[in-house]
């Protein structure tokens, strides 16, 4: 008889935010896809942090400071989908890091974009 191999997976989150990505001008197919309904939006911001319930006070920060709409939270996952103008998107996200970092001790990222 074989002996199974065993395998032991743990997540030791670190503070940290993984991507920080805005998509300027995206195809409206992609709002579609995932399932976002919006009107006339100029842009996705996409989060992703770890530890993953950081993603509610994320979603609190992006909209307090540009008003963008919340298209997503996953405080399981840590994701966070953000629509609005290419501007508020950007001004979102930057509010987040500058959050994240000076208020719970993060790692600063770069923004991304496409």
């Amino acid at each position: 008889m074989e002996k199974k191999k065993r395998v032991i997976q743990e997540s030791v989150p670190g503070k940290q935010i993984t991507l920080a990505h805005v998509i300027a001008n995206p195809d409206p197919i992609i709002f579609e896809r995932i399932n976002l309904v919006t009107k006339n939006q100029d842009a996705i911001g996409i989060l992703h942090m770890t530890p993953r319930e950081t993603a509610m006070i994320a979603a609190d920060v992006a909209r307090k400071d540009s008003g963008v709409e919340i298209g997503y939270v996953d405080r399981f996952k840590g994701s966070v989908v953000m629509m609005g103008s290419v501007s508020s998107v950007e001004s979102a996200i930057e509010a987040v890091i500058d959050d994240l970092v000076n208020r719970l001790g993060f790692k600063r990222t770069v923004i991304t974009r496409t």
